[in-house]
């Protein structure tokens, strides 16, 4: 945690491709199905989706005292970073090949986001179910951001929510009525 705690820019989206590389990969602590799992419970809790998932991995390993250490692990990296930078921001952004950095840096957050969801896009079990509501978050999210109409994620995980709390009730209903 440590270690992805202090080299990811971008916050916690940028750190998923990070986390399923660690902990699904190299260390399989966690398997696939699992770690979609993690990413749906941890952006649907409050707080940020790297120190939720952090807190769930750790606890998964020792406990309580995995996720703690877990959570301190991924934050102070980050904490002691950010105030050094915030001390000397303006002083940073003044020199030019800083503030250059920080573009190259903000394309390469663009693709560790871009990255992790297609890799989640492919592990995703392709039922119609799931198809039907990648595309239909997928073309609101499009037209909403052409149309510039402002309208929070966190609606689009309750609703899909919602969605598949009541999907599960209909099929659970149709093989109760099946069964008899």
């Amino acid at each position: 945690m440590l270690k992805i705690g202090l080299f990811t820019f971008g916050g916690g989206y940028a750190m998923i491709a990070l986390l399923e590389n660690e902990f699904v990969s190299n260390k399989k602590w966690i398997d696939k199905d699992e770690f979609l799992d993690l990413v749906a419970i941890a952006e649907s809790t409050p707080g940020p989706i790297a120190i939720n998932s952090a807190t769930y991995i750790g606890y998964k390993i020792l406990g309580f005292s995995g996720s703690l250490t877990a959570t301190v692990a991924m934050c102070i990296p980050s904490f002691v970073i950010i105030y050094i930078i915030s001390v000397f921001f303006d002083s940073f952004l003044s020199v030019a090949i800083i503030a250059s950095a920080f573009r190259g840096i903000q394309v390469c957050v663009i693709y560790l986001i871009l990255s992790a969801g297609l890799k989640m896009l492919k592990q995703i079990k392709k039922t119609p179910f799931n198809i039907v509501i990648i595309c239909s978050v997928s073309i609101c999210m499009i037209v909403f951001s052409i149309f510039s109409v402002k309208f929070s994620t966190i609606f689009y995980i309750l609703i899909s929510g919602v969605i598949g709390i009541f999907a599960n009730l209909i099929i659970s209903l149709q093989k109760k009525e099946s069964k008899e």
